[in-house]
């Protein structure tokens, strides 16, 4: 689990840095950024096929924009994400649904959060 919260961390942080260069944007990076990732997974990890899904998945987070999102929320999501994916690849069928639907859980819960928190300072 700590492995795949560091790939996930890995995969959404360095998407989210990369794609604010100009001429790169969210797609390039995360592409770019998961065949970089799977290359080096394959030499170095035993169970290279699932830690190069959750990094691609993770790219996901890190494809969020950059003025809703900052460097601690893409962290919290990328955390999220590892978690939300461990636990839903029993239930959904093959990687795909589980990596969108984690993807779009961990983003909300970040944006669910960010606007009550701002709700409630308002309110205060």
């Amino acid at each position: 689990m700590i492995t795949a919260i560091c790939v996930s961390l890995i995969g959404a942080l360095s998407t989210f840095h990369l794609s604010r260069f100009n001429k790169i944007g969210t797609i390039r990076a995360s592409a770019f950024l998961t065949l970089v990732a799977y290359t080096i997974l394959y030499f170095t990890v035993p169970d290279y096929e699932m830690m190069a899904v959750i990094f691609f998945g993770s790219s996901f987070v890190g494809m969020s924009c950059p003025v809703k999102m900052h460097n601690y929320t893409i962290i919290i999501g990328a955390v999220f994400f590892a978690l939300f994916f461990q636990y839903l690849v029993p239930y959904l069928e093959g990687y795909g649904g589980a990596l969108g639907m984690s993807a779009f859980l961990s983003v909300l819960v970040i944006q669910l959060a960010l606007y009550f928190g701002r709700k409630l300072a308002r309110s205060n």
